[in-house]
C-alpha cells in the first residue's frame, strides 16, 4: 500500500510538472498551438509516464538500500556515522578560511567548489577511518559487547556475536544445536566464508564440491529458518590471505566468539584470548556417561585386538570393546558396562556378554 502511494506522488507531481511546462515556452511557441489546453494535457500524460518510470526505480533503489541497511551490523552503522559527522566537522574547521581569502571576482566560483570538494574527501576519509578503526573504537567504550540481550527483570547483560567458520557450517550439527535454543545472540557469516563455500562448490574436486553444495545447503536452511539470527556479515580483509587468519581478526576486533570444530583453528583463538565453542567438545561433554553394571545393547561389528575380544560402536561413535565378543561378530547383545577410558582419540568402553543373546542380525 505504502508503495502503491509513494509511485502516486510521483506520477502526480510529474504530471502537474508537465501541466505547467507550457508556461515556460517562449510567448511565440505557445502562439503557434492551436489548442493550448490539449496540449497541456498531452505533456500532463507524457509526464505522469516519466513518473511512473522514476517512482519505480526510486521505489527498487529505496528496497535495495533498505536490505543493505538491515543486513549491515548495527556497530558498523553507528562508526560509519559517527566518522561522516566527523569528517564534516574537520570540513568546516579547515575550509572555513578558504571563504576569507582575497579572490578576484571572475574567479570567486572557486570558493564554493573546494569547499565541496574538500567537505566530500574528508567525509569519505572519515567514514573510512570509522570502517577500519571504528570496532576498536566501540571496545574502548564498551569492552565486552557492542550486542545487548534483554533478560528477566529489565536488567541488561552483555552477550559476545559469534563467528562460524566453514567447517562448522559443512559439519552442519549447528543447524540441530541451533534448534535447541542453546546459542544466544547473533551469528555472523562473514562474507568471505562465502566465498570460500562458493570456491568448494565450484571445485573440480568432487569430494570438495559436494562438502561446498552441503555447506551452502546448510547456510540457506538455517537462514530460511532463523532469519533473525543468520547474519551475513559484510567484512572483507583484502591484506589477509588465509581465511582462518581472517577469522581471527575479525573476531578480534568486534571481541566476538567463534565456532568451530577445527581443532588447530581452536587452539591459535585460545592463544590469542579469542574464545572458542568447539562443536566438538560439546559433543564430547554431552555424550553419555556410561558407569561400571550399566547394560548396553550393541552390534559387534568386528574382532578386537585380543582373540577374546569383539569390537562395537555406539551411535556416537564411541568404541566398545566386548570381552568374550569374538564368537558373536553381527549379533546384537546386551552387554554390562565393566569399566571406561578417556584418550585423546576419544572414550572407550569395556563390557562383559552376558548369558543369554538379545537378538540375532543375520
Amino acid at each position: 500500500m505504502v508503495d502503491a502511494i509513494i509511485i502516486a506522488i510521483f506520477i502526480l507531481a510529474f504530471a502537474g510538472i508537465g501541466f505547467d511546462v507550457v508556461e515556460l515556452l517562449p510567448e511565440d511557441i505557445q502562439a503557434q498551438i492551436s489548442n493550448i489546453q490539449a496540449f497541456r494535457w498531452l505533456t500532463a500524460g507524457f509526464a505522469s509516464i516519466i513518473g511512473l518510470a522514476v517512482g519505480l526505480v526510486a521505489q527498487t533503489t529505496y528496497r535495495r538500500l533498505e536490505q543493505r541497511i538491515r543486513q549491515t551490523p548495527i556497530e558498523v552503522i553507528i562508526t560509519r556515522a559517527i566518522g561522516l559527522v566527523v569528517g564534516l566537522l574537520l570540513a568546516n574547521l579547515l575550509l572555513a578560511p578558504i571563504f576569507l581569502l582575497p579572490v578576484p571576482e571572475k574567479f570567486s566560483f572557486l570558493k564554493p567548489m573546494i569547499a565541496i570538494l574538500g567537505s566530500v574527501m574528508l567525509i569519505y576519509l572519515g567514514v573510512s577511518l570509522a570502517d577500519a578503526h571504528g570496532r576498536t573504537f566501540l571496545r574502548l567504550i564498551n569492552p565486552n559487547s557492542v550486542e545487548w540481550m534483554l533478560v528477566a527483570e529489565g536488567t541488561l547483560t552483555p552477550v559476545r556475536p559469534k563467528i562460524i567458520d566453514t567447517s562448522c557450517i559443512i559439519d552442519g550439527r549447528i543447524q540441530q544445536l541451533l534448534a535447541t535454543g542453546f546459542i544466544e545472540g547473533q551469528i555472523l557469516v562473514p562474507q568471505f566464508i562465502l566465498q570460500e563455500l562458493q570456491q568448494l562448490a565450484d571445485a573440480s574436486n568432487d569430494q570438495k564440491r559436494a562438502r561446498g553444495r552441503r555447506g551452502l545447503d546448510i547456510l540457506n536452511r538455517m537462514q530460511q529458518e532463523y532469519p533473525d539470527k543468520i547474519v551475513i556479515h559484510p567484512e572483507e580483509y583484502e591484506d589477509s590471505h588465509t581465511t582462518d587468519a581472517k577469522l581471527l581478526r575479525l573476531a578480534h576486533e568486534i571481541n566476538a566468539m567463534l565456532i568451530t570444530n577445527d581443532f588447530n583453528l581452536s587452539k591459535v583463538a585460545s592463544l590469542q584470548k579469542i574464545p572458542v565453542l568447539n562443536i566438538n567438545d560439546l559433543a564430547q561433554a554431552v555424550r553419555p556417561i556410561y558407569l561400571p553394571g550399566d547394560y548396553i545393547d550393541i552390534k559387534i561389528l568386528k574382532h578386537g585386538k585380543e582373540p577374546s575380544q569383539g569390537v562395537g560402536y555406539l551411535e556416537d561413535g564411541t568404541m566398545v570393546v566386548v570381552e568374550e565378543g569374538n564368537n558373536h561378530v553381527g549379533e546384537q547383545l546386551r552387554v554390562v558396562v565393566t569399566s571406561s577410558l578417556q584418550t585423546a582419540a576419544g572414550r572407550m568402553i569395556f563390557a562383559k556378554t552376558l548369558a543369554s543373546t538379545v537378538s540375532q542380525n543375520n
